[in-house]
């Protein structure tokens, strides 16, 4: 290491060690426990995950623990906290691991990166905390500190540029102290090089930053401009009856699968009232009482998609089967009663349905009661 570098490295964890967040998962070496922490924290902030990482090294105290649960245990505990993918993810991880790895973390990069769900970032997390191995991490903090440091202007979100990041980040790593150097980097770009605001005036680095001398900070990381997002146009069909709803539960692929929503129909042109009927008739045999037109249409934004969404209300006459994969809202009834009856009860008071987030502007219906026995 250069004596730049070594500077560089000897700055951040000194820093760190004076000024890092007392988080559960930095008094540990336990591949499990920050494997779990990573996990939850991809795209979601220290706060909002932390009462979940809490909430499942409490429940599955040992990755056997969390692989011998049910799928839909997981998700329940899960719940709220958004892009399920992750905990699929994660319970596929927890079996592989111990079932076929009896219980044993791989302990280098190369052998994490094959993991489900586990990529550059993660692996090297993972490596370097807990088997002191040698393996930059590389995410959004972490471009924003060598961007400014080093003054460069490589766009992060180019092939390019993730590759030159790695390299460098990889070069900076103290090869002695890799986990805390990893650990140093990121808290330092989430608490002290922030994107918004950084503290320039008490940062250790700023004698040595590139983009404070050049006064850049504002235009680092340069990421180059987006490709145009792909819209969506759906039309979600809430057949009503009395006061259930029919629900699909989603099939296939994607970070919505096995979730519930609405029938939707997916056309970029506008609909009239008569297609609407004519469609609930022929596709769900439906008579029709009652149609609402939508009066406002929702938006929902991801990094490649811009989802337009708006809501027909119907009223039908009957509440017949409309197929495998919908059910009317009274099913989540009918998963309580099942489970107040595994807890020994005989009686459920305080019935209520809800909503829980499951992403911007997307949630699920949920039923809840509290279980009692009677006499």
């Amino acid at each position: 290491m250069s004596k730049s570098n070594s500077f560089f490295s000897k700055k951040l964890i000194s820093w760190y060690l004076t000024h890092k967040r007392d988080l559960p998962w930095r008094r540990t070496q336990l591949p499990y426990h920050v494997w779990l922490s990573e996990i939850i924290l991809q795209q979601t902030r220290v706060d909002q995950g932390l009462p979940y990482y809490k909430a499942f090294v409490s429940k599955y105290p040992l990755i056997i623990d969390l692989a011998d649960a049910t799928e839909e245990e997981v998700l329940k505990l899960w719940q709220g906290l958004g892009y399920y993918s992750r905990a699929r993810n994660l319970y596929s991880t927890a079996k592989f691991i111990a079932n076929e790895l009896n219980g044993e973390f791989p302990s280098s990069y190369q052998d994490l990166i094959k993991l489900k769900g586990v990529g550059d970032y993660t692996a090297s997390a993972i490596a370097s905390i807990c088997f002191n191995e040698a393996s930059a991490v590389v995410d959004g903090n972490v471009y924003r500190v060598l961007s400014r440091y080093y003054g460069i202007e490589t766009p992060i979100n180019s092939s390019q540029g993730i590759k030159e990041f790695k390299k460098m980040a990889q070069t900076l790593i103290d090869k002695n102290n890799p986990g805390d150097h990893n650990q140093a980097i990121m808290e330092f770009g989430a608490l002290q090089c922030k994107p918004k605001r950084p503290n320039c005036s008490t940062c250790p680095l700023s004698i040595n930053c590139l983009a404070l001398k050049d006064k850049m900070i504002d235009r680092l990381p340069f990421k180059s401009k987006k490709q145009k997002k792909k819209k969506i146009n759906l039309h979600y069909l809430v057949f009503k009856k009395d006061k259930n709803f029919l629900l699909r539960q989603r099939r296939g692929l994607g970070v919505w699968e096995g979730l519930y929503d609405f029938a939707a129909l997916e056309i970029n042109d506008q609909l009239t009232q008569q297609e609407i009927i004519e469609h609930s008739k022929k596709t769900f045999g439906f008579t029709i009482r009652e149609i609402l037109a939508p009066n406002t249409t929702f938006k929902h934004i991801l990094s490649h998609i811009e989802y337009s969404a708006s809501f027909w209300e119907i009223e039908v006459e009957d509440a017949i089967s409309a197929g495998t994969n919908f059910s009317w809202i009274e099913k989540s009834i009918e998963k309580m009663i099942e489970d107040a009856e595994k807890m020994g009860a005989n009686a459920i008071v305080n019935v209520r349905l809800t909503t829980s987030m499951v992403m911007q502007g997307c949630s699920e219906i949920l039923a809840y009661g509290t279980a009692v026995t009677v006499e």
